[in-house]
């Protein structure tokens, strides 16, 4: 909505969310030539939504995995094809490939001894959730080849996804680096001040090593700010190799490549004050 504006003043159909279906008889009242969805739904609801409306439903997907996924390629190359866009929707999916092939290279050939553990935590799934949300197999963390701290250890916990973890057990991981999802961060923050002593039992956070990163996720995901989130987290984890990367400017760079607006300022002012390092003394 940052980028653009104008889409609040269009007409609501529905409540959103990842189940609840729109109103058909407001949809209909619309006249839309095409309708695009997301929605959790079998084939048999996306038939039936046709039928009801008489306008053609296309179902998208972004895939399992946040950025980079072959079936959010596919999803742009259909958008592609009905809107008579297929030029711009390979512009997409090359900048995307562009930049995962710049990730990997910077980070690729870093020896696991020299890269610290980390651990991704106030994983928005579904909510906004505090420190115990995390996730195993985590896309921003693979895209820059981290040591995800859940990973090294999933064949103990058979953690293979996002999940919600004790938090004695984060104490026994202790990873040397913590990133927050900022969306959050005010649940962190929250339980921080009422049980302090737990959050000095964790390394990260007496030796100032917890960072934060902008949310992406609100049922669906933001890819632009994901992967702006991919570049912070591999210049947290390895400096020098990120060195020439100003993360504004990259976000900048990035949101106005998808979407056509330089948003890093908005989501500052927004989120925090964008991404930084965080105290909680």
């Amino acid at each position: 909505m940052l980028a653009n504006q104008d889409l609040l003043d269009l007409p609501v159909v529905g409540e959103g969310g990842p189940t609840a279906a729109p109103d058909t008889e407001k949809l209909v009242a619309l006249g839309p030539d095409v309708i695009f969805t997301l929605y959790n739904w079998e084939i048999a609801d996306v038939n039936d939504l046709q039928e009801k409306t008489g306008i053609p439903v296309v179902a998208l997907s972004y895939g399992p995995a946040e950025v980079f996924d072959e079936e959010s390629y596919q999803s742009l190359r259909l958008i592609g094809q009905v809107t008579g866009r297929e030029e711009r929707a390979e512009e997409l999916i090359d900048y995307s490939e562009s930049l995962k092939a710049d990730l990997a290279a910077r980070t690729e050939n870093i020896p696991n001894e020299d890269k610290p553990t980390v651990y991704i935590g106030a994983v928005c799934y579904y909510a906004t959730k505090g420190i115990q949300s995390t996730a195993a197999n985590y896309t921003l963390f693979k895209a820059v080849n981290a040591r995800n701290i859940i990973d090294e250890d999933s064949a103990n916990s058979g953690i293979t996804g996002f999940s919600f973890i004790d938090k004695e057990y984060l104490l026994e991981l202790d990873p040397e680096i913590i990133i927050l999802d900022s969306a959050g961060l005010g649940l962190v923050q929250a339980d921080y001040e009422e049980f302090p002593e737990y959050y000095k039992g964790l390394s990260a956070f007496n030796n100032g090593n917890v960072y934060m990163q902008l949310p992406y996720n609100n049922y669906y995901t933001n890819i632009e700010t994901a992967v702006a989130d991919a570049y912070y987290i591999g210049k947290v984890l390895y400096p020098e190799e990120f060195s020439d990367i100003d993360v504004g400017e990259k976000y900048d760079e990035i949101s106005t490549e998808f979407l056509g607006a330089p948003l890093y300022d908005d989501m500052s002012e927004a989120y925090y004050g964008g991404y930084r390092q965080l105290s909680f003394n």
